[in-house]
């Protein structure tokens, strides 16, 4: 392969489109293509503005490698902060569920992690259900689709131990200001908030109670301006919450507690 096809070459033609992290895109294309034609086609898609994962067909997340299909979520690199606390806080043979789970990145992890987990996931996108299937079922969890709770089985009311629900919560004057990637790339359900971003974390918050079992956690990733709202949204479900923020992450968090 000349070098205008090997990572020098690559590089320069992410660079060009601008792609901030061209380096260790052109390792993750060069490692995934089968050959100089698709490696190709692969550069092309993502110098449009395609996802690197959607290019690819997966992403790198907690230390698995998880599937994530075009028009799927694709799971951030920060998330593994929210993901890292779930785990912390679930005890072998743990009942987890992954709400909003996209790609199913958050139960994945779960399962690799804590023993005996018995999880469970659910999403409204068919896309994103069809590809946490693949993800999550094979490590022994299983994947619902549906509105938030609404499919999960109705046993697991007051059994919960670790509840994960990444809600989408950015404000929807603001989903233009996302990167391409996201807002002309990923379903429009995955990233709108509502007016101040907190809609779903509401309509979470407000059914948490009754699928937690006593002293089961809550956990949501928010936005640093948003975290005081996330904190009077819990509280208002009756739950003890508390925020937990990493700038190695640039990730904030809230953990809320069923009494």
């Amino acid at each position: 392969m000349s070098d205008a096809g090997g990572v020098t070459g690559v590089v320069e033609r992410l660079r060009a489109a601008g792609c901030v992290f061209a380096e260790e895109e052109a390792e993750m294309l060069l490692s995934t293509a089968a050959g100089p034609d698709e490696l190709d086609l692969m550069v092309e898609r993502r110098a449009s503005g395609l996802p690197l994962e959607h290019v690819v067909g997966w992403a790198s997340f907690a230390g698995l490698r998880i599937e994530v299909d075009g028009g799927v979520f694709v799971p951030r690199r920060r998330t593994e902060f929210l993901v890292g606390h779930a785990v912390d806080l679930a005890r072998p043979g743990a009942v987890c569920v992954d709400l909003c789970c996209g790609s199913g990145a958050a139960g994945a992890v779960l399962l690799a992690e804590v023993e005996g987990a018995e999880v469970h996931a659910s999403d409204i996108e068919p896309a994103a259900v069809r590809c946490a299937r693949r993800n999550v079922e094979p490590r022994g969890g299983r994947v619902y689709e549906g509105d938030l709770f609404a499919p999960l089985p109705r046993e697991l009311r007051g059994r919960v131990a670790v509840l994960v629900a990444n809600v989408p919560y950015v404000p929807t004057e603001e989903i233009g200001l996302l990167p391409p990637e996201a807002r002309d790339h990923e379903p429009l359900v995955t990233l709108d908030g509502g007016a101040d971003g907190l809609d779903v974390l509401r309509r979470v918050a407000g059914e948490a109670p009754e699928w937690l079992a006593p002293g089961g956690h809550l956990l949501v990733e928010t936005s640093e301006r948003q975290a005081d709202s996330a904190l009077a949204v819990m509280s208002a479900a009756g739950l003890t919450p508390r925020v937990v923020t990493s700038e190695e992450w640039w990730a904030t968090i809230v953990v809320a507690t069923r009494p």
